[in-house]
């Protein structure tokens, strides 16, 4: 059977790359794709969604915003199992910095020049609300287009969403971009923060061994 995974904001697949998937199934990663000016967010999953073949039975994982998008996907083509790593079930998971992002609009306030890669504020941003322990976090934002960055932001802090108690979610217990105390996940990880997917993966493909069998 196939996965289709989906990545981070503005990530490649570098951040899931030490991760072992089971060898009797097939890993088909989706590419996140430029939004289109002022297009909504329905019409953007849709595109998204246009990679995936349903005329057979699939799963779904995303990590990140990715895990946002595969739970938006599989209102539209289902999948056999949906899991998702370093994410949310619904809105009422949103940490409060995400939440102010919703009330004030400041996602939507910020210049376009802010998600330029070269100023020394994006990097500090990403660095302390990825893991502030890893100096080399921006080796895995590889997607750096300021609009994309600027639409993907909005789009986490505008999302609503009704939790599927079927989707299976896996946290660290030091993340800080979705914390531990917002959710019940089904896994927890030890020690892990946002970046659990690169520095943790031995126990996040033995867990996936288990729910994808």
């Amino acid at each position: 059977m196939k996965i289709y995974v989906v990545s981070g904001l503005g990530a490649d697949f570098t951040v899931l790359e030490k991760i072992h998937f089971p060898d009797h199934h097939e890993v088909v990663f989706i590419n996140w794709l430029i939004p289109l000016q002022n297009e909504g967010f329905l019409d953007y999953v849709k595109r998204m969604a246009e990679g995936i073949d349903d005329s057979a039975p699939f799963y779904l994982l995303g990590y990140s915003f990715g895990g946002i998008m595969v739970q938006e996907i599989h209102k539209i083509k289902p999948a056999q199992k949906v899991v998702i790593l370093g994410s949310i079930k619904s809105d009422k998971e949103k940490s409060r910095l995400i939440k102010t992002g919703q009330i004030t609009k400041l996602p939507k306030i910020l210049p376009l020049t802010f998600f330029n890669e070269k100023t020394t504020r994006i990097y500090s941003v990403f660095r302390k609300f990825f893991d502030p322990k890893n100096p080399k976090v921006l080796q895995y934002f590889k997607v750096r287009d300021p609009y994309y960055l600027k639409w993907s932001i909005e789009k986490i802090a505008d999302w609503t969403f009704d939790e599927d108690p079927e989707v299976i979610q896996i946290l660290g217990d030091q993340d800080i971009v979705f914390p531990l105390k917002n959710s019940k996940p089904n896994y927890i990880i030890k020690g892990g923060t946002h970046l659990f997917p690169a520095t943790r993966s031995k126990e996040v493909s033995l867990i996936l061994k288990e729910v994808f069998g």
